[in-house]
């Protein structure tokens, strides 16, 4: 089968508000095909050396409710295919949740200082994590101190 990759970027700094968590960028599988979460990339705008980190969650997500474009800014049209043969992806995206979306489960955490912190991850060649149709991924940070974050995923229909 050939392979088709897609990417979403916030396209604006997120803020983040002090010891809440908050979804940042998701995206939505059509209900024919699953993804294939190939790298997540994101950075924050800190600049005090002694801020807390942040709490950085790669979650799988059933998008119950608040699926993208619901309580959030949505950015289907910035779905942008990055390789492969051209086909319609069928994705819904979106940023900056203002009510949290459910189900979110985390399959990867970790802190990280929003000092100048920048994560850029490609997952390893048989080790990307997928999802069924009709359910996607989501980026959930949870700062300690107000900050702002810009972040960017990339995957392949599966």
């Amino acid at each position: 089968m050939a392979k088709a990759g897609y990417s979403v970027v916030t396209g604006a700094a997120v803020s983040l508000s002090a010891s809440t968590a908050k979804t940042v960028l998701g995206v939505l599988a059509p209900s024919e095909f699953g993804l294939d979460l190939k790298k997540v990339w994101f950075g924050f705008t800190g600049v005090t050396a002694n801020e807390a980190p942040v709490l950085c969650e790669v979650c799988v997500a059933t998008f119950a409710t608040n699926a993208p474009a619901t309580n959030s800014t949505t950015l289907t049209t910035s779905v942008r295919q990055v390789y492969g043969r051209a086909i319609d992806h069928g994705v819904t995206a979106a940023r900056n949740w203002t009510s949290e979306p459910t189900v979110l489960t985390p399959i990867a955490e970790f802190p990280l200082t929003p000092n100048g912190g920048t994560l850029l991850y490609d997952w390893p060649l048989g080790d990307t994590p997928d999802c069924a149709p009709s359910n996607g991924f989501a980026l959930r940070f949870t700062a300690a101190a107000s900050v702002s974050v810009r972040a960017s995923m990339t995957w392949e229909r599966c």
